[in-house]
């Protein structure tokens, strides 16, 4: 999804790495974006510094990135307040789960587990039920509608249990605790 209508508005931003991209800042990292232009032919180009600093990036240099579009840029890195904010609080290890967690869609995560499982419910219900259609066609719907939500449920759930996690990982600095 793209974030900006325009690369003019990514300056003076700061942005989380969503993806890795070779000789670029590592996913989970925060970006502050110094500078971006258009070039001819709609790629972009991003100059940037890198928040924290870790072992492959760590002094006060400005790195470019070229992009083939903007759209490339917002896959690359998006907007992120509440990681931005809390930050230094969180480890890499944590900001990159939190990415994967967040970057789930349905057709990504639900979309397969719900059809490798509708297939082994219909494959077990054709060995077990082979010559009864009836019975079979509607256990087979009841069970797939059940598993199909079950598995909606559960990602709706893994979504809400992450920032729940960070949000204990960040409040126990605090002195406050969330249940």
């Amino acid at each position: 999804m793209t974030h900006l209508l325009n690369i003019d508005e990514a300056v003076d931003r700061k942005f989380l790495v969503t993806k890795n991209m070779k000789g670029q800042a590592e996913t989970g990292t925060i970006i502050h974006v110094m500078d971006a232009e258009n070039n001819s032919g709609g790629s972009v180009n991003v100059t940037y510094r890198v928040a924290r600093f870790n072992e492959k990036f760590h002094d006060y240099q400005d790195y470019t990135a070229k992009f083939d579009s903007l759209a490339a840029f917002c896959k690359w890195a998006q907007p992120d307040n509440f990681i931005a904010r809390n930050y230094e609080m969180l480890s890499i290890r944590d900001i990159q789960h939190y990415i994967k967690v967040k970057n789930r869609t349905f057709a990504s995560f639900c979309l397969p587990i719900i059809l490798i499982v509708a297939v082994i419910i219909w494959a077990l219900l054709f060995i077990l039920l082979g010559s009864n259609m009836i019975p079979m066609i509607i256990i087979g719907v009841v069970l797939t509608f059940a598993e199909a939500l079950g598995i909606l449920v559960l990602f709706k759930k893994q979504k809400k249990k992450e920032r729940v996690r960070l949000y204990q990982k960040i409040s126990s600095n605090w002195g406050v605790v969330i249940k």
